[in-house]
């Protein structure tokens, strides 16, 4: 199933801050990166998807089931913000696939024969590189 999603903006909380790392005097004066906070309880996501975020085990996710995303990427704080949203959507996505269930099968008769045949013969080469016993 796949989730065409987007948040509401009510949903999303933002916080600029300083980003790190290197950029000079850019990175000391512009609050360009940005928090975004995301309440997957308050949300509007259907209750299994909610369900499977909240069992999800990724540290962006706290223990009161709130999204945190950092994003420091760009120089400006309008592209942070889009590519903070579009993690979060790309998070919701990556649970909104539900994987099949696995049917465990038996192997087939063929498969078990090659398989056996296979061993025999690896066992004959091996067995040929012992000592050689003069008789």
């Amino acid at each position: 199933m796949l989730l065409d999603w987007h948040p509401a903006d009510w949903e999303l909380d933002f916080s600029f801050i300083r980003a790190g790392g290197p950029g000079g005097q850019n990175v000391n004066k512009v609050s360009s990166a940005v928090h975004l906070r995301f309440d997957i309880a308050r949300s509007t996501l259907p209750a299994a998807i909610k369900e499977r975020l909240l069992r999800l085990s990724d540290q962006r996710i706290t223990g009161e089931g709130i999204v945190v995303i950092k994003a420091q990427e760009h120089r400006s704080q309008e592209m942070n913000r889009a590519d903070a949203v579009a993690r979060l959507v790309a998070l919701v996505q990556s649970v909104a696939h539900v994987p099949k269930a696995r049917r465990a099968t038996k192997p087939t008769w063929g498969s078990q024969q090659r398989r056996l045949e296979g061993k025999a013969l690896r066992g004959g080469i091996k067995a040929g590189r012992g000592k050689i016993n003069p008789e």
